[in-house]
């Protein structure tokens, strides 16, 4: 289930902001401020986050409920967040695992959302011979190792690999706190889900406009996840618009790392200032996204993802 779940800001317009593996709705802090300013936003926390505000049901009975962890159970949970709180129409801003969560619940409910923005999202992590995720099979599993035996120890070393060097210090603790407060067992199936999971073919059926947001030293979701994931939902014909926006910075969460870049793009694409869409009708929004969508590569999918060089050490 959810947790926490409130509306905050103004306006004609929604967004829904969802976190991901390891975050809270904290990871927002920064972008908040601004982004309530002229929207309503709706805020929650995914069950697996154990945010402080969450003191019921016991441990054990929590993590049993949650080893059965799949992202079409996140995008129900998602929709009836959604229904619950009586939001349609809204501009969705998913962060890693849940860029593909509202993606697969824009198309059982395509009436919820206007427009998904896709931050740091993947379809899957691990390589294979005609698709390059980041990450070999011996790295996840030494990662998923890691995870099960010592929890806490793999997180104060992923923490700053996942922010990326010369963070604030203060983005660091925000994002560790959330990571420390997961229940060990409850990470360690979540990250099986995304980790060992395949959701490209879920890409073929997305028909709401999108914007992919990468970051130019992202690990985790590197560019050319992005390029891959936009040339894919372009070639089924069904969604018109799917941008690609890359921010050069580092790390995988630029809300805590480049929060002033993320809103631009938020601005210029999708929220509709009033200088963009000064009728409030989306259409200015969408047609700057549609100037941004490139063509898909004349190789296919294949030339749409490039081989990422180098190695990330992940497990340790």
């Amino acid at each position: 289930m959810y947790l926490n779940q409130k509306i905050v800001g103004h306006g004609k317009r929604t967004l829904v902001l969802a976190h991901g593996y390891g975050g809270s709705q904290a990871i927002w802090d920064m972008v908040l401020p601004h982004l309530s300013r002229r929207n309503k936003v709706l805020l929650f926390d995914w069950d697996f986050s154990s945010a402080p505000d969450d003191v019921s049901g016991e441990e054990g009975a929590a993590a049993e409920h949650n080893s059965g962890f799949t992202f079409s159970r996140f995008a129900d949970e998602l929709v009836a967040l959604m229904d619950e709180m009586k939001v349609s129409g809204a501009v969705y801003v998913g962060h890693s695992m849940a860029g593909m969560v509202g993606c697969i619940a824009s198309i059982k409910r395509p009436d919820l959302f206007s427009h998904l923005v896709l931050v740091g999202a993947s379809p899957r992590y691990m390589n294979s011979e005609d698709y390059e995720g980041g990450f070999d099979k011996s790295d996840i599993e030494a990662m998923l190792a890691s995870i099960s035996s010592d929890f806490r120890g793999w997180a104060e070393g992923f923490v700053p690999l996942a922010i990326g060097s010369g963070a604030d210090p203060s983005a660091v603790e925000r994002l560790s706190r959330s990571f420390f407060a997961m229940d060990p067992r409850v990470a360690h199936a979540l990250a099986r889900m995304i980790f060992l999971g395949d959701q490209r073919a879920v890409l073929d059926d997305v028909a709401v406009p999108c914007t992919l947001v990468h970051v130019s030293g992202d690990f985790a979701a590197p560019p050319c996840v992005g390029r891959y994931m936009q040339a894919r939902i372009l070639a089924a014909c069904r969604c018109a618009v799917a941008a690609m926006v890359t921010i050069d910075s580092v790390g995988h969460f630029p809300q805590l790392v480049a929060p002033g870049e993320l809103l631009g793009i938020l601005d210029q694409l999708v929220l509709g200032d009033d200088a963009v869409d000064a009728d409030g009708d989306g259409e200015e929004a969408t047609a700057l996204a549609e100037e941004m969508s490139s063509e898909i590569p004349s190789g296919g999918l294949a030339e749409a993802a490039p081989e990422v060089q180098g190695d990330i050490d992940v497990a340790s």
